[in-house]
């Protein structure tokens, strides 16, 4: 089962290393490009939610291979390549888009995946 999810996200001021407390350029933060990844992930497995469920981040593995400057646009993508159960692995990737000022379009900048495992929300919070 390949269920595949593509946001698009432009990058602002305030998605910067600078501004996310990762680094001093103003160039797009690992933090603020992870945030927006995990996004394509939960929008990829939501449509198959039951009422009450959601999914929690388990593991991340990231390689953040180019810079993006403010005003770039990139596609995010997450593609389920693996279900057991309630775990969900998903293959996730960035790339700049046609509309990224000083970028190459298609240009890859982040590519890795994200396991998430789907639990009933009000049961995990009463666990804090």
């Amino acid at each position: 089962m390949s269920v595949q999810t593509t946001l698009t996200f432009t990058v602002g001021p305030d998605d910067t290393a600078r501004a996310v407390g990762s680094g001093s350029l103003e160039v797009l933060g690992t933090p603020r490009l992870l945030a927006w990844l995990e996004a394509a992930t939960c929008a990829a497995l939501e449509p198959d939610l039951e009422a009450g469920s959601t999914s929690v981040g388990t593991r991340v593995e990231l390689d953040h291979q180019a810079p993006s400057p403010v005003g770039a646009v990139l596609e995010v993508t997450a593609s389920t390549t693996y279900v057991d159960g309630r775990l969900h692995r998903l293959t996730v990737a960035a790339r700049h888009t046609a509309d990224t000022p000083a970028g190459r379009p298609g240009k890859v900048v982040a590519t890795g995946e994200v396991t998430r495992v789907v639990v009933d929300a009000e049961r995990f919070m009463s666990r804090l």
